[in-house]
C-alpha cells in the first residue's frame, strides 16, 4: 500500500524534536494550515489531551482541534487532526536516532473522514507529501534554532 508520507534527517537530537512536538504551544510555527492557538489542554501531548487551535486566515478561520491517539515519548506520536466540516486526519510522526547529533523525523498522514476519506492514498499522496515536507522543515527550523539567543 501507498503511505502519503514524508521524511527529512536533522541535525540534532531526537530531545531537541521531542521537545518541539511536546510543546503544544509551538504547533501553529511547524503546522502548515494552522494559525493560531487558543488552548492546549494540560499534560500534553498524553493520549486523550488536545490542541484547539485555528486554521485559515482572520476573519476567515475554523477553530478546530488536534487529539493524541497514541504516544511513545520521544519518538512516535500519533495525533487525530480534526477540521470542523473538512473533516479529520490521522497524523503519524515518527523520531528515530541516527548517531549524536542526527534524528529522521518521518510524517506519514491520511484523511480518515470527510471528503478526503474518499481519495485513494495514491491521489491524496502528492498534496500531502508536499505539505508535510515544509512541516518537517518548519519543525527541524524550531528543533535546532529554538534555544540559539
Amino acid at each position: 500500500m501507498f503511505r502519503p508520507e514524508a521524511s527529512m534527517v536533522m541535525p540534532c537530537t531526537c530531545e531537541q524534536v521531542w521537545a518541539v512536538l511536546a510543546d503544544g504551544w509551538l504547533y501553529p510555527l511547524w503546522v502548515v494550515g494552522a494559525t493560531h492557538m487558543r488552548a492546549v489542554d494540560d499534560g500534553w501531548p498524553q493520549v486523550g489531551t488536545k490542541l484547539h487551535h485555528s486554521a485559515g486566515v482572520w476573519p476567515l478561520q475554523i477553530s478546530d482541534d488536534t487529539e493524541v491517539l497514541e504516544v511513545d515519548p520521544g519518538s512516535r506520536l500519533v495525533l487525530q487532526a480534526r477540521a470542523f466540516v473538512i473533516g479529520s486526519a490521522r497524523v503519524e510522526i515518527t523520531v528515530e536516532p541516527l548517531g549524536d547529533d542526527r534524528c529522521e523525523v518521518t510524517m506519514y498522514e491520511y484523511a480518515d473522514s470527510g471528503p478526503g476519506w474518499f481519495m485513494p492514498a495514491a491521489l491524496q499522496a502528492p498534496a500531502v507529501h508536499v505539505r508535510n515536507t515544509e512541516c518537517l522543515s518548519r519543525l527541524r527550523d524550531l528543533a535546532v534554532n529554538r534555544h540559539h539567543a
